[in-house]
């Protein structure tokens, strides 16, 4: 999966997609970001596209298909599983029991939503910088 691909966020509060949309405009990066409001509409999307994404960032807490049960269906799907998409939770969920959930089900991150924008536009920058330069197969 190309640097380049698009970035998959999953996340049914509107405000929050808007701070999403604001940041990763702010550091202006070049991947068409991709929004989703429901995991089951994101599933679709994946099991349907040809492009290949580069990231994914899910919240958990969402109606009819958590992010959990999103994990776990790519988990499943053979298919999906080899495109080896980087996973990602951001949620205000910092339980140390949903986080551990969260590494059961093979996700390659967790990060607690912050308060403030500013932290918020680090922890991405982080992410990126993170998948960037991390070697993984690409299929």
């Amino acid at each position: 999966m190309p640097s380049s691909g698009p970035i998959i966020i999953i996340e049914d509060d509107c405000d929050d997609q808007e701070l999403l949309r604001e940041v990763f405009n702010e550091i202006n990066l070049p991947n068409i970001l991709h929004f989703f409001a429901s995991p089951k509409e994101a599933f679709c999307y994946l099991l349907n596209t040809t492009e290949k994404p580069f990231l994914i960032i899910s919240d958990i807490n969402m109606p009819v298909l958590n992010g959990f049960e999103l994990k776990d269906k790519i988990n499943q799907n053979l298919c999906l599983r080899k495109k080896n998409i980087p996973f990602v939770f951001l949620s205000t969920n910092s339980e140390n029991d949903t986080i551990a959930k969260a590494y059961e089900l093979l996700a390659q991150g967790y990060f607690v939503k912050p308060v403030r924008i500013s932290d918020l536009k680090e922890m991405v920058l982080i992410m990126i910088a993170y998948w960037n330069t991390s070697a993984r197969p690409f299929n």
